[in-house]
């Protein structure tokens, strides 16, 4: 299943890049980077930091931080493509702009430019009351809580007995050709000022960390 989803992958990244080009074609694609931190390796990390959540070892939890790891000596390349995993943990409030509780707004990026500025939604979402989301978009678009998710309802970081914690698989590919060094962060903008301990109130957790670089010939 993996190698059929990865060729799935590649195929669409192929017919991205005929759309995008003509004749475009994948030379060479390397893994650079793979972490679900089973190993303990924070090599290279700013700010890393590892806890035990479900019987699983993850990077967090996290609460108006930035995380990065830098990588050196990159094969030759002009597109990345970043994967990461992340615990969107409690009560986060999305678009919501009140002054008090939000918007609450998570960022990827490399080097020192952000590819990704969204928010995310644990919000319940009713008729009546519904705190709304932009992932998988960039902000500002209106989507329902937890959209995008690959799991959800899994427990609370902080808040007792609720379930109030969100799985997301954010990607993106993007134009990229230096080779010295990348520097692929993410950081988060989260506002609770009415919160006595913030962090428990909504933070955020890195399960798993990948990033390709990927080779085109023009023809």
């Amino acid at each position: 299943m993996g190698k059929l989803l990865r060729s799935l992958h590649l195929f669409a990244f192929l017919l991205f890049l005929g759309l995008a080009s003509c004749v475009e074609s994948v030379e060479n694609q390397v893994q650079i980077y793979d972490n679900n931190f089973s190993k303990l390796d924070l090599a290279n990390f700013e700010n890393g930091r590892l806890f035990i959540w479900r019987n699983d070892t993850i990077a967090g939890y996290y609460n108006n931080e930035e995380v990065a790891v830098t990588l050196y000596d990159l094969p030759a390349h002009n597109y990345l493509k970043l994967t990461a995993e992340i615990l969107i943990h409690d009560s986060w409030d999305g678009n919501w702009d009140d002054g008090i509780s939000g918007p609450d707004y998570w960022f990827m990026g490399v080097d020192s430019i952000d590819v990704v500025r969204t928010t995310f939604s644990n919000s319940p979402c009713v008729s009546s009351y519904c705190l709304y989301q932009s992932f998988p978009n960039d902000f500002f678009r209106q989507n329902h809580p937890k959209t995008g998710a690959i799991e959800t309802n899994l427990p609370s970081l902080c808040l007792g007995s609720f379930t109030s914690t969100s799985r997301f698989r954010v990607e993106k590919l993007i134009e990229h050709s230096k080779v010295d060094s990348v520097r692929f962060f993410m950081r988060d903008e989260l506002k609770q000022t009415n919160s006595p301990s913030p962090i428990c109130d909504e933070s955020w957790s890195i399960a798993k960390i990948s990033i390709l670089a990927i080779q085109t010939n023009s023809r």
